[in-house]
């Protein structure tokens, strides 16, 4: 394209962006007001230029800042172009290449100036231009080469570092870095002074905001909830959180961080969340309910409600029941959660095995080896324990004994008796949705074995 006509062309994208600027003034006035002439005056092409040259050294561009860091310190930011950084295997501000959104710093009312050098000319920012000297903007500004090359210097200025060298700030984060061998010798270290990826964390928020709320993501996790077909691809981003920046001023930030609304994403990296191992087992002791299921973190705290809404003396209705029962459903899916995490985690046959020449778990009751080693009847030597398996005459005895352990835990307490314990057994013996149903997927499990049936049913 010709000098010319692109010089042309940069000239009415300036000139459309001042009167736009000065078109959203003047609407805010009566007619007669006399500030319309100084803005007027103001907003003339050569004026408004040159009043932006002078106000860019109020603010800087940065890849990389220091704000957001604490907003109150003042140090050195950066401009380093994601081009220039060194290529890494991971994660960083040089991955987004020549394809990136610088950012700016200070003064909040300079903001003005930045989205005039942000002004795009068939994808060229007006600074990408200036910074390389291209004569047909440079020429936009001003019809004198040399008042041209002052102000293209003045608005180049906005990516350079500050004057007096590098400095950090008490508010600044800083960190020393082994660079050698020995941490012992203090020569060995380099003090780091970290900043805000900036223009990085603009990337990753755009992407994160298309994730969760594009149409696209929306669709996908629409068809993943409900488990149909989809096309598309589902993101999802667990334990995302949301650091503002800014408070009720985000633009004191930085300009990305006042067009994302002071919001910056951050993913999740945190350590394991400890559990307590799904193979504790109940190791000389005649029951589970003794010491291993009654430690269940879920089991404590439902006994103890259970036993302050008993203790309240509740009024013998339809409420009470059901609330009662909630509760006693409760300690029912946490049996039914003990048995299934011991059949998963421990091998068939548990139950039976010695270690260190020692029975561990001889005394588990009969019943109880029964119901949490279920697989233990798939061993070509425990014909025994599959007959008593099929048979299926311990499901009751399990149930009286949950009712005993019930009973015991709320006697110091309450007057319970036979009759409550009778019901504790009744509700985990039909309870069809829980334990019955447990048993049935493994009374199908075994079957396939073609074992001999006794002819009991469940």
């Amino acid at each position: 394209m010709p000098l010319t006509e692109r010089r042309l062309l940069w000239h009415g994208v300036i000139a459309t962006f001042i009167q736009e600027r000065l078109d959203a003034k003047l609407d805010k006035l009566k007619d007669d007001d006399a500030k319309r002439l100084e803005l007027l005056a103001q907003h003339q092409y050569g004026a408004w230029i040159e009043n932006a040259a002078k106000r860019v050294g109020q603010i800087q561009a940065v890849t990389h800042a220091l704000k957001p860091i604490h907003p109150d310190a003042r140090g050195t930011n950066l401009y380093v172009e994601p081009n220039q950084l060194p290529k890494l295997e991971v994660l960083g501000s040089h991955a987004l290449g020549t394809t990136f959104a610088g950012d700016v710093v200070g003064n909040a009312a300079a903001l003005d100036v930045y989205k005039f050098l942000r002004l795009e000319l068939n994808g060229c920012s007006l600074l990408a231009a200036l910074l390389a000297e291209d004569e047909a903007a440079m020429q936009a500004l001003h019809d004198d080469p040399v008042q041209a090359q002052t102000l293209r210097d003045a608005f180049a200025a906005l990516t350079q570092p500050r004057t007096g060298g590098p400095s950090s700030h008490p508010l600044a984060k800083q960190l020393y870095w082994l660079t050698d061998s020995d941490p012992c010798v203090d020569s060995h270290y380099e003090l780091l002074a970290p900043l805000f990826p900036t223009s990085l964390a603009h990337v990753v928020h755009a992407h994160i905001q298309e994730h969760r709320f594009g149409e696209a993501n929306k669709a996908a996790r629409q068809a993943y909830y409900a488990h149909k077909a989809n096309t598309g691809v589902f993101h999802h981003y667990p334990n995302l959180a949301v650091q503002k920046m800014g408070g009720t001023k985000p633009q004191n930030i930085s300009q990305l961080n006042s067009e994302r609304g002071g919001n910056n994403y951050l993913l999740a990296s945190l350590p394991p969340t400890w559990r307590a191992s799904a193979a504790r087992l109940p190791v000389h002791s005649h029951s589970v309910f003794e010491r291993l299921f009654s430690a269940r973190p879920e089991v404590r705290k439902t006994l103890r409600q259970l036993r302050q809404f008993l203790a309240s003396d509740p009024e013998p209705n339809q409420q009470t029941r059901q609330r009662r029962a909630a509760y006693i459903d409760t300690l029912i899916d946490e049996m039914v959660s003990l048995s299934g995490e011991l059949v998963q985690t421990m091998p068939a046959g548990w139950t039976s095995q010695s270690v260190d020449t020692e029975d561990r778990f001889k005394e588990l009751n009969r019943a109880e080896q029964l119901w949490l080693d279920p697989l233990r009847a798939q061993l070509p030597a425990e014909t025994d324990f599959a007959q008593e398996w099929l048979k299926m005459d311990w499901p009751a005895e399990v149930g009286k004994r949950f009712a005993n352990w019930l009973n015991h835990a709320l006697k110091n307490q309450l007057p319970v008796g036979d009759a409550e314990a009778q019901q504790w057994q009744k509700a985990l013996l039909v309870d069809e949705d829980g334990f019955k149903q447990q048993l049935r997927e493994l009374r199908q499990r075994l079957d396939k074995q073609a074992m001999p049936e006794p002819g009991a049913t469940l």
